[in-house]
Formats: C-alpha cells, sequence, structure tokens
C-alpha cells in the first residue's frame, strides 16, 4: 500500500504518522481522524495532507484502502521462490553477465579493504557478505545500521559494495553518496539498473527478482544476492591465488 516514492515523499511529522499506521494498523481503521491526531500529536491537517501523498482525498478513503490492504494480505499465498531463482541462474549465464562479475571482481581485486552497506534484509546479507570474504582472504567489514555515522574518509583503493533491492532507500542512497564524494568505488548490487544508486555506482549488478512484500515487509528473495556475493568472492580469490603462480 505505501509505495517507497510515497514514503520518501514524507516529511517529519507524516513520517511518525506512517510508523504509528503501520504498528498500529488494526486500530487505525477503526479510530476518527481527531483520536488519530491525538495519539501521535500531530494536526488533522497533518494527516489529512498524508491521506493526499498516499493518493486518498481524505481519511475516511485512506481507512477504507488500508482496510482492504490487511484483507488482501491475510488472504496472501507466497510463492515458492525456486522459479525466481532457476531464471536469475539463466540470466547470470549469460555472457554478458559474466563480464560484469569480472569488471566487478577486477575493482574487488584491486582494492584494499571492502565494505558492505545495507539496510533491513539487505543488511543482514551484507554481514554476511563482509564475513565470507573475509573468509577468502579479503578484509571486509560492513554497515548495517541506518544511523551509523558514514565519514567517507579515503584509504587507499576504498570501495563499498552497497546492497539495496529498490535502489531507493533514502540513507543508503545518503551512504553511499558521501562515499562517492570522496572517491570510492561503488559497486552495487540491486533489482533494478535504473535506481538512483544504480546511477550512482561504478558497476551495477542486477537480478531482477519479482518483487514481493508481506503487510509492509518487503520480502523479496535474497538467493540472487547471496549466489553474486559467493561468486564474487571466489573469483577474487582466485585471482589472488594466479597472482602467486
Amino acid at each position: 500500500m505505501f509505495s517507497p516514492e510515497e514514503i520518501q515523499s514524507l516529511n517529519e511529522l507524516e513520517f511518525l504518522l506512517y510508523n504509528y499506521v503501520v504498528k498500529n494498523s488494526e486500530k487505525v481503521i477503526y479510530m476518527r481522524i481527531r483520536d488519530l491526531a491525538k495519539e501521535v500529536h500531530v494536526s488533522t491537517t497533518t494527516i489529512l495532507r498524508f491521506c493526499k501523498k498516499m493518493d486518498c482525498n481524505g481519511f475516511s478513503e485512506f481507512k477504507v484502502k488500508l482496510k482492504m490492504f490487511l484483507e488482501e494480505q491475510e488472504k496472501q499465498i507466497l510463492n515458492d521462490d525456486k522459479t525466481v531463482f532457476l531464471e536469475f541462474l539463466n540470466r547470470a549465464s549469460s555472457k554478458d553477465f559474466d563480464e560484469l562479475m569480472n569488471k566487478a571482481c577486477s575493482i574487488i581485486h584491486d582494492s584494499a579493504e571492502v565494505l558492505f552497506i545495507g539496510i533491513g534484509n539487505s543488511g543482514g546479507i551484507a554481514a554476511y557478505g563482509a564475513h565470507y570474504f573475509s573468509s577468502l582472504n579479503k578484509l571486509s567489514s560492513s554497515i548495517s545500521d541506518p544511523f551509523y555515522p558514514v565519514t567517507g574518509e579515503v584509504k587507499e583503493k576504498s570501495l563499498a559494495i552497497v546492497l539495496s533491492v529498490s535502489g531507493e532507500t533514502p540513507t543508503i542512497i545518503s551512504h553511499a553518496s558521501r562515499l562517492k564524494s570522496n572517491n570510492w568505488k561503488i559497486i552495487s548490487i540491486t533489482n533494478s539498473k535504473n535506481s538512483t544508486l544504480a546511477q550512482m555506482s561504478d558497476v551495477t549488478i542486477t537480478y531482477y527478482a519479482q518483487y514481493q512484500t508481506y503487510k509492509y515487509y518487503d520480502i523479496t528473495t535474497q538467493l540472487p544476492v547471496m549466489y553474486i556475493i559467493e561468486t564474487l568472492a571466489k573469483r577474487v580469490f582466485n585471482l589472488a591465488q594466479n597472482e602467486k603462480k
């Protein structure tokens, strides 16, 4: 119900309202606008402006849409990700994809250290990526805290691998922008080559998995991301091994 574009358009007060609605949806659909305003400590004008940004003419229409959304979620059946992953593996077998992976490997191999960045599910994968790379002798660390201070201080051959399904998460874009302005190399792993993050990156590896959500949560499969990370790590390891021969 709440698209990334709609969420990004919210100001500070509207975002407080959004957070309350997400956590109390079953309660909100039965509330009066004055009661909601009192509960969140915002004005009714703020609520109406919020509703307009959610493409609703007023609070009553917003509640109807919210109720319908909740009912749909209760009936939702989640698809197995096997087909999605097999389709990705088919694309990953192409020459273009292989060349893109090799280009990323060359940048990673030349870097002194790798910083993985991700938030939410991508944050968990970022931590895994840093651990996996470090296990194969590539010094790596990760950031999954959206409020972590990224100063962007330049180290020799600095590289960030940034993970984001949408490529539009404001905090991720902010982190990447700071690093980019300080001459870091950016490799992004995302679901869309047309995203803001992709446009900022030196190399973008896209996997085009079908978006899946449950309630307000992004549950898009991370299997392609895991494959990409593990394949990159192994190829970089092999590059280093070949240099020793």
